[in-house]
């Protein structure tokens, strides 16, 4: 049985738009959509305290929460099967343990709790930092309508990349959309005209690089998607800058997250951390085991 796409919402415009999206996604991969809350108010202060204070209890809210997204998502896409979810944990551990069974975890950019000024939650962050599966973060300007059918790939150094190939190369099938791999590069600041690898043009070495990692990382994923149009690119500047500049025209942005087992610190690296900030689409961060 294929797993679910799963959802955490919290009543928040984002996590309702995250919601529509999701409905998408499990329709495209022909799974269910699972919603899911976190609620802890109750294993703290108990129904009983509600109904003396003459408040509805928790347990009403969250069933109203997970019940508001699923309707918005089955009105998004009536042939969305779903099911839903009020877990008794906190947010993080609940959707960390939700994604043990999920094809693709998928939140909103910021929460009920998410301050103006800040460009991404933390639960989002610390899901995308930690998860074992896919996790996709909607950013919040984003138009969940809106179609470029390109998805954009970041290729990392190989083989690191491969599961974020990978999953690219599903999620541009499932859509019918382009996949543009793109490989930044830069010649470093101390390098010297006298290096041994930069005679002739100095940027030649490091821009024909590029498209030897490019070419190593897609060639045998590429053979398995034989449908996929796919769109090499090498573009100088930093992958941070490249990355955000691409994803003004796609509908996905993918990028690959390192997981080293003992290390309880966020595991995403700086440009998964920088493009979960700034992109103008949806970011999905792919763990790859060290």
């Amino acid at each position: 049985m294929e797993l679910p796409v799963v959802v955490g919402v919290d009543g928040s415009e984002p996590s309702l738009r995250a919601a529509e999206w999701a409905a998408d996604e499990a329709v495209l991969h022909g799974v269910q959509l699972r919603v899911v809350h976190a609620s802890l108010w109750e294993k703290y202060e108990g129904a009983a305290l509600a109904e003396e204070l003459g408040r509805p209890s928790e347990r009403v809210i969250a069933e109203n929460i997970v019940g508001a997204a699923a309707e918005l998502a089955r009105q998004r896409n009536p042939e969305v099967k779903i099911s839903t979810a009020v877990l008794p944990e906190d947010t993080v551990t609940a959707l960390l343990r939700a994604g043990r069974n999920a094809s693709v975890l998928v939140t909103g950019s910021r929460g009920r709790s998410g301050l103006a000024e800040l460009l991404l939650g933390s639960v989002s962050l610390a899901v995308a930092a930690h998860a074992d599966c896919p996790v996709i973060v909607l950013r919040g300007i984003h138009d969940p309508h809106s179609v470029h059918r390109r998805v954009v790939l970041g290729v990392g150094e190989p083989p690191r990349g491969t599961a974020a190939v990978r999953f690219a190369l599903e999620e541009a099938e499932a859509r019918g959309a382009e996949l543009y791999a793109v490989r930044a590069w830069r010649r470093p600041a101390h390098e010297t005209p006298n290096h041994p690898l930069m005679v002739g043009d100095p940027a030649h070495y490091h821009e024909t690089r590029a498209a030897e990692i490019l070419d190593e990382v897609l060639e045998e994923a590429e053979q398995d998607h034989p449908g996929v149009t796919l769109c090499r690119r090498t573009v100088e500047g930093t992958a941070r800058r490249v990355l955000r500049e691409a994803s003004a025209m796609a509908d996905l942005l993918v990028v690959g997250a390192q997981r080293h087992h003992g290390n309880f610190g966020l595991q995403l690296g700086r440009i998964a951390h920088s493009v979960l900030h700034h992109a103008a689409c949806p970011v999905a961060v792919v763990p790859q085991r060290a």
